[in-house]
């Protein structure tokens, strides 16, 4: 029975070609999609399963009041890991500290500027499960001079594995490490990355690893199989008093310290870090996305299903006539629609695979199907079934219900509420199809106001070269003078952090309060201003030839001073003081207008530009004019300064880009989404006019002959198709408007939701519904009355 019920099927699917290619299409699209999306979905939610001590390590997290408002932070002193372990013994069974880093090494005559490295504790294979290939966990890292490379790297370095282990690598051109272990290339799914993994003991005398009120490691812990979280975060106040409470008062500090489970790191972009995040949000749209693509593809089905009952009413009849049961009908009409779903899953797959390099390329990084997994086949099962009883059932039981003797008699009626239900699917669906749409628009308007705003500064032109070894940092005035005298070059300056970079916060006291107050710090050199093209609204710029404006002066933004209770004249003279940066109080001697330094989604924070010592960054401000020659200025003089050392740069407009990539790649792929759901939405709406048509074929004729013109044909066959397209757009534009606004607000700096865009929307949506309308219904008007006079 079973065969004869597929054989019915495909012999239905095959007599009805249109039909079936709009369902089959359809849901390829839809289930497509789904997939795509499942995979991105199962990747963000698997980061850093494969750790065997999950469940029980956490990473250690400061918490840190800041205008009455708690910040959490990631970075800690390295004197918090081994007092966790002393005064949590038998709790805390392991400690290790993390800090991020990029150097140069050498293997021979190779350099390489390595950008994922990690200066760990010795049990960091221990604490964490990343496979070793060479190597015992427990012991890879614990000479000084030891280092661990990634299996990628080794081959980079030495051409295999084998050639590696036991090898010299040398960091910096000065310190030899010898290769321990192997590690196996770090999976997709972990927040920590690395290509060269060396130790943390080096650095044991640094500031940030011997002094408490610092900053410069993560700290992760793994608790005792019988300590929860809670016991710990209950004792950690009195940690925080024992060995911070007098320094923290000292210098006006509010700090707290807390556990964040492994398994929420990822997913915690609040925290101030620089490990791979993910966001929550953009998984949940994504999820809702494929939810309503594949909605919008059943409707076409449920839809398209029913109306071509009416064609099937005699062979329902006839099967009753002779004993069919109601459920042997329903069987077969769901088993139908779970032979088309089969077939539309197998495309989809194809279509799949087809599609991946570019859905890799889109989202930024590499997604797998990974067949010898289970999880792809049970999705895939899961798919079939839901979406083949889903949209097969509405039809099913329609279609099981007729009465025998109206459907032989082809005496077959629609009630109102049969057509009143395919009006409300078709609503569903453009619904869907307008609320993304609107969600496109306003998207890709805000990503245009972000690029396009004016940030306070010049970013055309500027170079950025990194500080990131010691010969450039010991000839950095070398590096400056050398290009500073050449014509092509407008101004350079050496700096801390460059827009869109790193602002650290640190705590001040104010001439006139009584309390410490919060501001962002830019250490730089006199030349800040001039490169960045800032402007002095009060007051005056840094002076070479003022040598106390080296120890004795601050300039501060127009933020600044409206929050420290001052207008841009009254800051003028006014005294500062860092607490942890100066050994005496500064002046202010100038404001400068505000300008972006941050992301748009933040509001502009108060901001000193303090000449004290802290250089990471250096940016060279070329004039207009050729680009190429500028950067080969650029690379000659760095060549001097740091010979055999690997030149590196990017542009200050591309920092600034990198910042809304994330933002952007969303744009980009509810563009492509949104397209794909008023497409289906579309093929649902051509297979209805297409069924109309077949249906008022004598009308049509009698209505030709009778004087009709082709023009009130296709009116008389639009307007009713497309009532429910006009209900959709009046539902989607408010509900758009309202989830928009919504997520406007994460952006300080916004677009104004216009009422063009929500017109804009509209007139897209009924658009493609009436010329996708109108082709069927041209069609059906300029037919020969005479086919359809003559049709019974």
């Amino acid at each position: 029975m079973i065969r004869n019920y597929f054989r019915i099927a495909w012999r239905n699917l095959i007599r009805s070609k249109v039909f079936s290619f709009i369902n089959i299409f359809g849901l390829t699209i839809g289930i497509t999609v789904c997939m795509m999306i499942y995979l991105f979905i199962m990747s963000e939610f698997n980061v850093d399963v494969f750790h065997k001590n999950k469940d029980r390590i956490y990473r250690v997290m400061r918490g840190a009041a800041i205008d009455d408002k708690m910040m959490s932070v990631a970075y800690l002193s390295g004197k918090h890991a081994p007092a966790l372990l002393n005064d949590f013994d038998g709790q805390i069974v392991r400690a290790v500290r993390v800090s991020q880093n990029d150097n140069i090494f050498s293997a021979g005559s190779k350099l390489f500027h390595e950008k994922k490295e990690l200066d760990v504790d010795p049990g960091f294979f221990s604490l964490f499960s990343f496979p070793l290939i060479k190597g015992v966990p427990e012991t890879v890292l614990k000479e000084l001079n030891s280092a661990v490379l990634t299996e990628s790297t080794a081959k980079k370095y030495f051409g295999s594995v084998d050639n590696a282990i036991g090898n010299i690598i040398t960091l910096n051109k000065e310190t030899p490490l010898k290769v321990t272990g192997i590690a196996k290339d770090v999976p997709a799914g972990s927040h920590l990355t690395f290509d060269i993994v060396t130790s943390l003991e080096r650095y044991k005398d640094a500031t940030w690893m011997t002094t408490w009120i610092s900053n410069g490691v993560y700290t992760y812990v793994q608790l005792a199989p019988n300590i929860s979280r809670s016991n710990i975060e209950k004792q950690l106040p009195a940690f925080v008093e024992k060995y911070l409470g007098g320094e923290l008062r000292k210098y006006g500090f509010k700090w707290s310290l807390s556990l964040t489970p492994l398994k929420d790191v990822y997913f915690d972009s609040d925290a101030r870090d620089s490990v791979r995040h993910g966001d929550k949000t953009t998984v949940y749209i994504f999820l809702s996305i494929a939810i309503l693509i594949l909605l919008i593809a059943c409707i076409n089905f449920m839809n398209l299903s029913t109306i071509r009952s009416v064609e099937r009413s005699k062979e329902v009849g006839l099967r009753k006539t002779l004993g069919a049961m109601k459920k042997n009908l329903i069987r077969q009409f769901i088993g139908e629609s779970v032979l088309l779903t089969i077939i539309s899953c197998v495309l989809a797959v194809c279509l799949l695979l087809l599609a991946m390099p570019w859905y890799n390329q889109l989202l930024g990084y590499s997604l797998n199907v990974t067949w010898n997994e289970p999880h792809i086949y049970l999705f895939s099962i899961g798919i079939i079934i839901v979406v083949g009883f889903f949209a097969g059932s509405y039809p099913a039981f329609v279609m099981s219900a007729f009465s025998p003797i109206e459907a032989l008699k082809g005496k077959m009626r629609w009630g109102k509420s049969g057509a009143s239900f395919r009006k409300a699917l078709v609503v569903v669906q453009f619904s869907i199809s307008v609320f993304l749409i609107v969600g496109t628009v306003v998207i890709t308007k805000q990503m245009s106001y972000v690029k396009n705003r004016q940030l306070g500064y010049d970013k055309e032109q500027t170079v950025i070269v990194p500080i990131d070894n010691r010969y450039i940092y010991e000839n950095l005035n070398t590096f400056k003078t050398g290009l500073q005298n050449q014509s092509a070059v407008h101004a350079v300056s050496a700096m801390s952090g460059e827009p869109g970079g790193f602002f650290d916060g640190q705590m001040f006291e104010v001439e006139g309060h009584p309390e410490r107050m919060n501001a962002r710090t830019e250490f730089a050199d006199f030349e800040f201003v001039k490169t960045l093209g800032l402007k002095i609204i009060a007051g005056r710029d840094f002076i070479a030839g003022f040598r106390t404006d080296t120890t004795e002066a601050v300039l501060i933004n127009k933020t600044a001073a409206t929050k420290f209770g001052w207008t841009p004249q009254q800051a003028i003279g006014k005294w500062i003081f860092n607490t942890v940066r100066d050994s005496s109080k500064r002046r202010v001697i100038g404001v400068v207008n505000d300008f972006n330094f941050q992301s748009l989604k933040s509001n502009i924070d108060a901001l000193v530009i303090s000449p004290a010592d802290d250089r990471r960054q250096v940016l060279v401000k070329l004039k207009p004019g050729n680009l190429k020659a500028g950067i080969a200025l650029v690379q000659h003089a760095y060549g001097k300064a740091a010979p055999s050392y690997p030149f590196e740069y990017k542009f200050l407009d591309q920092q600034f880009g990198e910042m809304y990539e994330k933002d952007i790649r969303q744009q980009t792929i509810l563009s492509v989404f949104a397209g794909l759901a008023i497409f289906v939405a579309s093929l649902g709406l051509f297979g209805l006019a297409s069924f109309t048509a077949n249906k008022r074929f004598k009308e049509i004729g009698v209505r030709k002959v009778l004087g009709s013109s082709v023009q009130g044909i296709v009116i008389l066959l639009s307007k009713d198709l497309l009532k429910p397209v006009l209900i959709a757009t009046c539902i989607a534009l408010p509900a758009g408007y309202w989830v928009l606004n919504k997520w406007l607000q994460n952006f300080a700096f916004r677009t104004e939701l216009s009422w063009w865009v929500f017109v804009l929307a509209a007139a897209i949506t009924f658009g493609l519904a009436l010329m996708t309308v109108c082709i069927k219904a041209v069609k059906a008007a300029v037919e020969n009355p005479v086919k359809s006079l003559k049709a019974e």
